[in-house]
């Protein structure tokens, strides 16, 4: 690995440790030219995965446009980075773990929608009118009312048997 100080090609590792998602390793290395210290990142290479859009073009998976999606859903709401980034990751294990070279547009936003119903409604709603692209207010009625009965269902569930 290449001294970002002084462009010498050898170091040796001091340190390694898997990162917090453990998406990746991080290793702390010297120089051993200049002994000076640096970090770098390990990640596997995953083999492209293609998306299907509701057009049926084809194009390559970009996690950072989940990101960028729920980002807007979740502004002004008090959801944070964390829980963000969180959503993000599980989704796009969900989608290398599929072991499919292509997924539709739809599969990956119901991924992404689903998490975030458990994180915050606000949200949610405000994600799905935009995936789904409703069009008048009677549509964007029917998911909420959508959203009502799951919440009174799992109320029910969650209620002790003896009341």
């Amino acid at each position: 690995m290449r001294c970002q100080f002084c462009g010498y090609l050898d170091s040796r590792v001091i340190d390694s440790r898997p990162t917090e998602e453990g998406s990746s390793i991080r290793r702390r290395r010297e120089c051993l030219r200049c002994g000076r210290r640096f970090t770098t990142y390990e990640k596997i290479e995953t083999s492209p995965l293609m998306v299907v859009k509701k057009d049926m073009r084809r194009e390559p998976f970009n996690a950072d446009k989940i990101k960028k999606g729920l980002l807007h859903a979740c502004q002004k709401r008090p959801v944070s980075m964390k829980d963000i980034d969180a959503i993000v990751e599980k989704v796009e294990k969900q989608v290398y773990s599929s072991g499919e070279d292509e997924l539709s547009s739809r599969r990956i936003g119901e991924a992404v929608m689903d998490e975030l119903k458990l994180l915050d409604e606000v949200a949610y709603v405000r994600f799905a009118s935009v995936y789904r692209q409703f069009t008048d207010v009677s549509s964007f009625m029917d998911e909420l009312n959508k959203l009502v009965l799951e919440g009174k269902a799992r109320a029910k569930e969650s209620k002790p048997s003896g009341e």
